[in-house]
């Protein structure tokens, strides 16, 4: 592994993110910490939305890491962990990534993994600078779902437009998924090598991979959420700061923050 977290491994907890940020608001974290639950009773996702948490059927986990970059130098920082995540996988399920694409796995802009069209996973990260000359520490949340894709389809009731992937569906039938910690370990070895990378250069040496995984390239989309009226256009890339560029008639506009899905202006 090339960084050293602190492991940490718990059997339940609210919400590993949480947990996370509040030693971060204490001044209490020194080096990165890794830190992993069986049962996450109190998980989000983006925009305060709950992410739900199936013991043995989930991996939860959150990531703090200290950048000598301020937030601001931190844009497309989601999409950078998007791409380590797909190699963690890779390495856990012993794929290539082309076996990996070819299967139908996506990244969505600008924070979630899909395969053939069904949310796999989500990543949120939290966090920021306590003050000019501090370091910047983030908290980096994952959760991927492993198995039992239809049983949670079933348990998210009244959202049936919702679809489910899982990670035992990039595996024949007759296969067994690896343990969980070893694909846990296997994505904190990936989420290491494309941290450290990031730091040095930024998003802008992981545009052209991530435009590879982009789901929605060259689709009619809607942008939402942040209290704005939704935005209609064509997903048409990022730029190198991870900005989704949104082709709108006659003119481009960048997106830096909102929900993507597939709608077409009425």
């Amino acid at each position: 592994m090339s960084l050293n977290y602190i492991l940490e491994r718990v059997a339940e907890t609210a919400s590993t993110n949480d947990d996370l940020l509040a030693r971060w608001r204490a001044n209490t974290l020194i080096d990165p910490v890794a830190r992993i639950t069986q049962k996450q009773t109190a998980g989000k996702g983006r925009a305060g939305r709950a992410w739900r948490s199936h013991p043995g059927d989930t991996l939860c986990f959150s990531v703090a890491y200290p950048f000598q970059r301020r937030p601001i130098e931190l844009s497309g920082l989601s999409l950078c962990i998007g791409l380590a995540v797909i190699a963690g996988i890779a390495g856990a399920l012993k794929l290539s990534e082309a076996d990996l694409y070819a299967l139908g796995l996506r990244l969505k802009w600008p924070n979630d993994l899909l395969l053939n069209g069904a949310k796999l996973g989500g990543i949120l990260i939290e966090g920021g600078q306590a003050h000019p000359q501090a370091l910047t520490w983030m908290i980096i949340g994952i959760g991927i779902n492993l198995q039992n894709a239809s049983g949670m389809e079933t348990a998210l009731g009244s959202q049936p437009h919702l679809k489910v992937g899982a990670l035992d569906q990039l595996i024949s039938a007759s296969q067994a998924l690896p343990d969980t910690e070893y694909i846990w370990l296997k994505i904190l070895d990936s989420c290491a090598s494309y941290l450290a990378e990031f730091e040095r250069s930024g998003f802008s040496c992981f545009q052209a991979d991530w435009s590879n995984w982009d789901a929605y390239q060259g689709q009619s989309v809607c942008i939402s959420g942040g209290g704005q009226a939704p935005i209609f256009g064509d997903a048409v890339g990022i730029d190198q700061d991870g900005a989704l560029i949104l082709q709108q008639s006659d003119k481009n506009t960048l997106v830096h923050a909102g929900d993507l899905s597939l709608r077409v202006q009425t």
